[in-house]
């Protein structure tokens, strides 16, 4: 089994020009190889398998970066292309532009090259990095990689992956429940009871609106722009904290008061509703809600709409 957390760190100005620099050699990699593929297709109709390495002849600027971490921009790419094969409605691999791509990188455990100390971690390449570690690690937990990424306000985290081996005997199921979506909150249940999101985080998408309203009317890339800009970026973080927090609190209550829960397949269920129930995370809480029963023994159905507790138990 799999556990994943996330710390915020701390790099210094050095660390963090590295961590920059980072960022767009995996973009750039990621773009290139694309590009090649496409170009190689075109011209021969067959497949091109490229790697990293045979780049960093012509861009020098790729080995002062971890090569781990373009490897993984190579996988990346390689499992979009097995995916849109697999299934053509995942769409073909796009190019990765700046303004939309998420600032981040992977790299992987390999011979001690990362090592958590408790106030800091050591990433290949960048050294120690102060980390604020708010959990304890438990030591037979095994570290497999870790995702080094920069939120729009500016804030660097680490999420570190570790793997550990748990005996998990299944429980005899007592109690189930069935878990509708619902455009009016989170969920609904079998019982008749519902999930709401708090006022505060209702508040917070409010507040977004009004602060992208007032950015619309300011000259682009001004100063003030770039202020409205940076406001924004920070409110919405504190909303995307509240949702999860509000998401892990309603899994985790639910993971502990049932033995089965079935909740409903949103591509049976939520026709026109894709856009929504992207907004209220129904996917983080489905994932969620998932790993949080399946370490307790317990289990995890997905449904048609309008689940019923006692068919799903039957």
């Amino acid at each position: 089994m799999n556990r994943a957390y996330k710390f915020r760190i701390y790099p210094n100005a050095g660390q963090a020009e590295l961590f920059a620099k980072t960022f767009g050699c995996v973009r750039f990699i990621y773009n290139k190889m694309l590009e090649d593929k496409l170009a190689h297709y075109k011209a021969t109709g067959e497949l091109l398998n490229v790697t990293p390495a045979k780049y960093k002849a012509e861009y020098a600027f790729l080995k002062e970066v971890d090569s781990l971490a373009l490897a993984n921009a190579q996988l990346n790419l390689d499992a979009a292309y097995k995916n849109f094969f697999k299934d053509g409605g995942t769409g073909f691999p796009k190019f990765k532009r700046k303004k939309n791509t998420r600032d981040s990188y992977k790299t992987n455990h390999v011979k001690g090259n990362i090592k958590l100390t408790g106030s800091s971690i050591i990433l290949p390449k960048t050294g120690a990095v102060k980390l604020k570690q708010h959990r304890e690690i438990p030591e037979d937990y095994i570290l497999k990689s870790v995702t080094v990424s920069k939120t729009p306000s500016g804030k660097y985290y680490a999420s570190v992956l570790f793997e550990y081996e748990r005996a998990v005997e299944p429980v005899e199921i007592k109690k189930a429940i069935g878990l509708n979506y619902s455009a009016a909150g989170l969920y609904t249940d079998s019982e008749g009871g519902n999930a709401q999101y708090g006022q505060k985080y209702r508040r917070s998408l409010q507040k977004l609106k009004k602060m992208s309203r007032a950015l619309s009317k300011m000259k682009k890339s001004g100063k003030n722009w770039y202020k409205q800009k940076r406001r924004i970026a920070l409110e919405y973080e504190k909303a995307a904290n509240r949702r999860m927090d509000f998401l892990h609190k309603q899994s985790r209550q639910i993971a502990n008061a049932y033995d089965l829960v079935g909740l409903e397949n949103m591509n049976a269920g939520a026709r026109g509703s894709g856009k929504a129930a992207e907004d209220k995370s129904w996917g983080i809480f489905r994932m969620l809600l998932k790993y949080k029963l399946e370490e307790q023994g317990k289990y995890f159905v997905r449904t048609d709409k309008q689940a019923d507790a006692v068919n799903i138990r039957d």
